[in-house]
Parts: structure tokens; sequence; C-alpha cells
């Protein structure tokens, strides 16, 4: 039923401050498609899913036989149409992860798919990935480890500069077989970012590899000297922090660790290098972390409230949402999976039909007149982040019994920003804003009663 009357009030409210002081700076197009896809997945597949108990990654001797990978009904199809009704609208998959296996016939090296039993070493599964993101009209994505590599010693042990080197060769040759082989990507994952040492490093070449082959591509935790980049919201739960600015100083550290000084970004930070908070789809005392799959976890999968209520603190805190897909040895997401992705994306749809008001403009003071009065219990607001994040203080009243009473307040919104609150039953409810940079431009702010 449909009770929403739209009023649109562009004046200044008595007692707002003037405007803060602010340079510009604005996200790319790359950006702002990447922050309008809210919710992506991340698939974790290798060959220790096969060898939970021997492997260990300090180790090179306990890697896997390349004869024990041969997953009897893999397919990325079912992958991606699970993602896909979780609301996801890209996905990045795991080619290399800390072991050094491959899920490409890489030319680097013998420890790749293409050695295994699987499908008589014809498989790419990069490529099926690849195939089926656009069967299901997905963006695709690559995370690609820089770091660490059991099979070369690289960051589980201390190696010579030597040692470093020869293993830098390797990835430089692997990151110009993935990204010219397959095509645009939406998203490349450099996970503990990329060593930028002048002597050992490999930043400077990677950047070469970027701008000629991928300069359209989100970079998270990529070089500080490139476009397009994202950052980790400093932790595996899900979490962004708040406030949560899309612009910061800082991005990774130079020794390849995530090292972000200040979490929460800054208002006016040199860069526009908004926040992904990822997270796996077990829990966190799953094995690995609950990023790869280990039988007998079935009940360490986060059920559809616990993904929505991770949809709130990413999405609902101006970042974006990247949930783990562990893939198991029949090459499978499992079914207590699928049910809980399913379900996730069925309570996402009906929060959108529970919206009961909704406005935009520019201005200071944004109101929502409802023709009887109605309870609601969440506010949405979006800035046009196309002009940058305007807004630096506001609060949300609703109108109850004549009077205007106090529902909830904050400082950033950027892309967007979602409160819950205790019900309240209203006959208005406004968004003020009350400091910004200039005069805002709120894109939709809604209401909820869901």
């Amino acid at each position: 039923m449909k009770r929403i009357i739209l009023v649109i009030c562009i004046l200044a409210v008595p007692g707002t401050n003037l405007f803060a002081q602010s340079t510009k700076v604005l996200p790319t197009k790359s950006q702002l498609e990447w922050a309008d896809s809210e919710i992506g997945v991340l698939i974790h597949y290798d060959i220790n899913v096969f060898a939970p108990e021997a492997f260990d990654y300090s180790r090179k001797e306990t890697l896997p036989s390349l004869s024990v990978f041969n997953p009897a009904t893999l397919n990325t199809d079912q992958w991606i149409e699970s993602a896909k009704k979780a609301g996801a609208k890209y996905a990045v998959l795991v080619v290399k992860h800390g072991t050094g296996f491959c899920l490409w016939k890489t030319k680097a090296h013998d420890y790749h798919v293409g050695n295994t039993p699987f499908r008589g070493g014809r498989a790419d599964i990069l490529a099926d990935f690849i195939k089926s993101c656009k069967k299901y009209g997905l963006q695709p994505g690559i995370y690609y480890n820089t770091n660490y590599n059991t099979m070369y010693g690289a960051g589980y042990r201390i190696i010579s500069d030597e040692e470093r080197l020869q293993y830098n060769k390797i990835v430089y040759l692997q990151l110009k077989e993935l990204w010219s082989h397959y095509g645009d990507l939406f998203e490349i994952w450099f996970d503990g970012g990329v060593m930028v040492d002048k002597k050992t490093g490999i930043a400077d070449k990677v950047s070469d590899l970027l701008r000629k082959y991928q300069s359209k591509a989100i970079l998270f935790q990529g070089p500080l000297s490139e476009r397009n980049l994202v950052r980790w919201s400093g932790n595996e739960d899900g979490v962004a922090p708040y406030p949560n600015w899309s612009r910061a100083d800082a991005g990774t550290s130079s020794d390849g660790k995530v090292e972000i000084p200040d979490l929460h970004g800054s208002p006016d930070g040199a860069y526009w290098i908004p926040a992904e908070a990822d997270f796996p789809n077990r829990k966190n005392n799953s094995w690995q972390g609950g990023w790869l799959w280990r039988a007998g976890e079935e009940d360490q999968v986060f059920s559809s409230d616990e993904l929505m209520s991770r949809y709130y603190t990413s999405v609902g805190r101006n970042a974006n949402m990247l949930i783990g897909m562990v893939v198991d040895t029949n090459g499978r997401f499992s079914e207590p999976d699928v049910n809980a992705f399913e379900e996730f994306g069925k309570k996402l749809r009906l929060r959108e039909k529970s919206k009961i008001g909704t406005t935009s403009g520019k201005g200071t003071i944004f109101t929502i007149k409802f023709n009887k009065i109605q309870g609601i219990n969440q506010i949405q607001i979006e800035e046009n982040i196309r002009k940058g994040e305007l807004v630096r203080e506001y609060k949300v009243e609703a109108l109850v019994d004549g009077k205007w009473q106090h529902v909830c307040e904050g400082t950033s919104i950027g892309h967007k920003r979602i409160q819950l609150f205790d019900q309240v039953k209203a006959s208005s409810v406004r968004l003020v804003v009350t400091v910004s940079s200039e005069m805002p431009i709120i894109k939709r702010f809604s209401c909820y009663l869901y």
C-alpha cells in the first residue's frame, strides 16, 4: 500500500553552521560504478582444501600433490548463480592464494590446475568463472596475493634479496597472464598490498602492468600511485568503522602488510579511497578463519539474519560488502551456504519493499510527509558522491504529536548511510544537515518500516 507524499525543502536551517572548508577530491567513474554495486563475493578455492590436516603454509614439503585436485562436480555457474541470488553485483575469484597453486594454466611453473586429473588437465577454472559472470550479469574480478607463496617460501619465512627478486619475476609473469588474457576486470585484490621497497619491491612494475592492461579496474590495496583505489575496513567481520569517509590519506604500508593509520578515513583526505568490508560466509572460528571449506562445519555458516546484520554494518556505513564463498572438494558451494545466500537476498528485497517514503534534492532540510500516522524504524541517506562527500554532520527528526522528536544523528554519509532505531509513529520525518563543506546534494533520503 502506497502512503507517500514527498516534500523537498531547501531552505537553510536556523543555527546551521557555516560551510566547512574542503578541497575537491572526487571519485573516478570506476569508483562510482563500484559504489553502486554495493555487494560482491570473494570466492576461495585452493588445493589445501583437499588436505586440510596435513598442510602447513610455512613448509613447502607439505604442499598437497597435484593428483588430489579432482573436484567431481565443479560448476562455476552454481557459484555465480548463488552470488546473484544474494544480491551480489560483482565476484572476485581467488586464483592464487597462499599455497601457490593456480586455478589457470600458468606458464610460470607446473603447480596449476592444468597438471591435475581434473578434466584431464584441460581445465581453466578462471576462464569458466569469467564466462559464468557474463552469463549471470556479474562483474568479474581476480584476487592474486603478490606477497605470500608456500612454493617459493615468500611471506612465510625470511628469504634473501636474490630469492625475492626471483620470486618477483614469477609474480610479474603471472600478473601479465591474468591481466592480459581474460578481458577487463572489475576489481583486482592485492591482499596485503604490494611491496614498494625500491630494492626488492615490485610496485612500480605492477603499476606499469595495470596502466597497460587494467586501467579501469578497482584496486583493493593497490599501489597508492594508482587511481580507482579502495581500502580495507580493518577487520574480517563485515563491520566498517563509523564514521567512515570515502576520502583518506593512506592505503597500505610499504612492507606489504595492511596498515591504515586512520580506519575512519578523513573528510579532507588526499585520496578518494573508500572502504570495502570483507568477511567469510562461515564463522571466524571455522578452518582457515572461515575462508576455506572443511567438512563438518555446516553449523558455522552465517544465517541470513547474520548476513543482514553485516549489510547494515558495511553498506549501511558507506562501505561495500564483500562476502566470502567457500567451495567444497566436489567444487560446489554447499547447500547450507546456498540456502543462506538465497534467504539473505530475499530479505534485501523485502526490505526494499518496506520503503514508505523518499525524497531528494539540494539543500539542508529534506522532509517526507505521510497522509496518515506512520510507523518507521529505519532511515537511509545517500549523497550524490559525484560531487564528493559534502555532509559533515546531520540529524533526523520525526514529527510526533505535533512536535519534532530526535530520532538519530551522524557525520559521514557518502554513498549510503542506514540507521536503525526503535519504531516511532510520526506524521513526518526530516533530515537536517547541520554542517557541510558546501550546499549538500542528497541523492535519496528514505524511511522504512522493516
